[in-house]
């Protein structure tokens, strides 16, 4: 039986993803040095903002990177003509391809990075969606939940240093804030959508992050170890009744 060749637009979509994933891993390279907003960046500088993961928590970027390109050279080689991964190719097109972008605008302006990278948040939120049904899992809706749910994290993470760098409420009132921002938005897409477990490990990770950063300040590590407990138990909870048939 002859395979139907695929659709035109199919292939091109297979391919801008590819490029734009390329562009979003590389642009590191062309991107001024960036280890967090610069706090000379704002009128209230501080320089370890409560709400800011430890510095190792951000190396699942390398994860994330090498797991996007994975996935969109496997589509582009053995998925081009699949509907179901090109559902996910458009907003995971715009997503990468505004991240490609993303380093430069934060460097020089935190404000609009943080609207840009909501905007991120919410296209790769829109392809995990789409990849739920696409089959391999693995390479399809995995890398994507990863991705998403790290920016779940960030987007509320950098929106909490812009508030607290321009003054716009208390440090420890931002970060509750915020973490209650990644607590219901997370607890809500796993219990409302059933994304691919990645989302939660990401959103639980940089958690741990938070905790780690904050290690000794329970007004913090609290809330931040109640909601990473929270989230991990909602997100494997339909393995509670396979573990009490074993026990029995």
């Amino acid at each position: 039986m002859v395979r139907p060749s695929s659709p035109p637009s199919f292939r091109l979509k297979a391919v801008l993803v590819l490029v734009a994933v390329v562009a979003f891993v590389v642009s590191p390279i062309w991107s001024p040095s960036f280890k967090g907003y610069d706090p000379t960046q704002f009128p209230n500088p501080v320089d370890a903002p409560a709400i800011q993961p430890a510095g190792w928590a951000f190396s699942i970027w390398s994860l994330i990177y090498l797991w996007l390109v994975a996935h969109a050279l496997w589509g582009l080689l053995r998925h081009n003509d699949d509907a179901g991964w090109d559902r996910t190719r458009l907003p995971l097109l715009l997503s990468t391809g505004l991240g490609a972008s993303w380093l430069v605008v934060a460097t020089s302006m935190p404000w609009l990075a943080t609207l840009q990278i909501w905007l991120m948040w919410a296209l790769a939120l829109w392809a995990m969606m789409r990849a739920r049904d696409a089959g391999q899992p693995a390479l399809c809706a995995g890398p994507i939940g990863l991705y998403t749910g790290w920016l779940t994290a960030a987007s509320a993470v950098g929106t909490g240093v812009v508030l607290i760098g321009y003054n716009i409420g208390s440090e420890i009132t931002v970060t509750l804030l915020m973490l209650c921002v990644v607590a219901a938005i997370s607890l809500a897409i796993v219990l409302l959508a059933r994304p691919p477990r990645t989302f939660a490990i990401a959103v639980i990770w940089a958690l741990i992050g938070v905790i780690a950063a904050n290690w000794g300040d329970g007004v913090v590590m609290l809330p931040a170890s109640i909601f990473a407990l929270a989230l991990a138990a909602v997100a494997w909870r339909d393995l509670l009744p396979k573990a009490q048939a074993v026990g029995r």
